[in-house]
């Protein structure tokens, strides 16, 4: 039988490696959830308005509404 000694716990400076792990960590996932909204919404967002004013007519959606009544 072999009688190793037990390692000794670490004392000193755990909570600041710990934080630092964790702090780490968070950053990390901010900055992918971060990308993930902008491609995901804010950028397909952006394409769909460029696409609904380039071909937007104001005084044809005014005469519709002015037809319709609203006017």
């Amino acid at each position: 039988m072999s009688s190793g000694a037990l390692l000794k716990p670490q004392m000193r400076g755990l909570l600041a490696e710990t934080l630092w792990v964790h702090f780490v960590g968070a950053f990390i996932v901010a900055l992918g959830v971060a990308a993930a909204y902008k491609f995901g919404v804010a950028e397909p967002r952006k394409k769909a308005y460029t696409d609904f004013y380039r071909k937007y007519d104001s005084m044809k959606d005014f005469e519709e509404m002015r037809k319709a009544g609203i006017f």
